[in-house]
């Protein structure tokens, strides 16, 4: 079987599995809130509202495209802007995969494409993802005193683990130290020297400037959804404040981030949040987490699926031309 049909066997797997999960999660909760509440509340949502919630969700999609885009520059996978735009939306359908590890669909496809070895395009990926992680801590940590200064751990242990991170990182000396001592284990032996590739490619991407941009877009990015979900409850007539909807939207996104696409932990936490901070009825605490995540996982799935129609091309067509052209130091790790 050839690495796209695999992967798109794959693919259609995790999807399967996802979606019935999420149904079951959704039915759970219609059932915990009852057929009655849940169908008046969705019958009586302002439908054209959910006309902005997804255009919100493709400004989302677009700045992180941006991102994504200028990251690749930076350790030199240049691609065309159409062409990386279809490997960024077939991104998008990966975040349901075990682990996200499917995510390393970009990438992959962005090596096979330019020649450039995995080892140097996988820290795009890293610093796409961490910056994503550090705009939503930053627009949670912004009211988390207000709305659950005793969850107020959840926002500042992960920041904090960022941050050492973040300076380790910085320290060129200490980082090649690290990885130096790590060449005494035999497992890490073999690879260390693409680790050090990896670091060096990581420094380009988590450099001042290009941090500071990437941080700056991914807060518009996702903000966007954090206004998304504020204008959800405008549609079911419920008056809320759009600093507590930013809240717990980051919040929520925060708390599923080790989920593949959140499932389960973000949907509850968006709507046990949305009863006990914004103080709505369980009904419209559900209907809206239904509508949110409808509008923003499973509309960036559904984008991510049909932009893997042309996936087998793009791995069979001219990139094996490109790759003879043009073989890369390494393949990949």
């Amino acid at each position: 079987m050839s690495d796209s049909q695999n992967l798109v066997v794959r693919f259609r797997r995790w999807f399967v599995w996802a979606l019935a999960f999420g149904v079951l999660l959704y039915v759970g909760a219609t059932v915990w809130v009852g057929f009655d509440d849940m169908g008046e509340q969705l019958a009586g949502f302002a439908w054209w509202i959910y006309l902005p919630v997804l255009l919100l969700t493709l400004v989302n999609y677009g700045l992180r495209f941006v991102k994504w885009h200028y990251l690749a520059n930076q350790i030199g996978a240049k691609l065309g802007w159409m062409e990386d735009a279809r490997i960024f939306l077939a991104g998008l359908a990966m975040v349901i995969s075990p682990g996200k590890a499917g995510e390393l669909l970009k990438p992959y496809l962005a090596s096979r494409r330019t020649g450039v070895e995995m080892a140097r395009t996988i820290p795009a990926l890293i610093a796409e993802r961490l910056t994503d992680g550090i705009a939503m801590l930053i627009l949670a940590a912004l009211s988390v005193s207000t709305y659950a200064g005793d969850r107020a751990h959840y926002i500042w242990i992960p920041a904090a683990i960022t941050a050492a991170g973040l300076l380790v990182l910085a320290s060129e000396r200490l980082s090649m130290g690290i990885l130096h001592g790590l060449r005494r284990i035999g497992p890490i032996e073999s690879i260390a020297a693409k680790l050090e590739v990896m670091y060096v490619a990581m420094r380009s991407c988590l450099a001042p400037v290009p941090f500071l941009a990437t941080v700056g877009l991914s807060l518009v990015a996702w903000w966007a959804e954090c206004l998304g979900f504020w204008l959800v409850f405008k549609g079911l007539g419920i008056t809320t404040s759009l600093e507590a909807c930013t809240f717990l939207y980051a919040f929520a996104t925060v708390a599923g981030g080790a989920m593949p696409g959140g499932l389960g932990v973000a949907d509850g936490a968006l709507l046990g949040g949305a009863v006990t901070i914004l103080g709505v009825s369980t009904g419209a605490a559900a209907a809206a987490a239904l509508l949110v995540r409808v509008a923003t996982l499973w509309f960036g799935v559904g984008l991510g699926a049909f932009a893997l129609l042309g996936f087998e091309s793009m791995l069979q067509g001219g990139i094996e031309r490109d790759y003879e052209a043009a073989p890369p130091a390494g393949a990949g790790l």
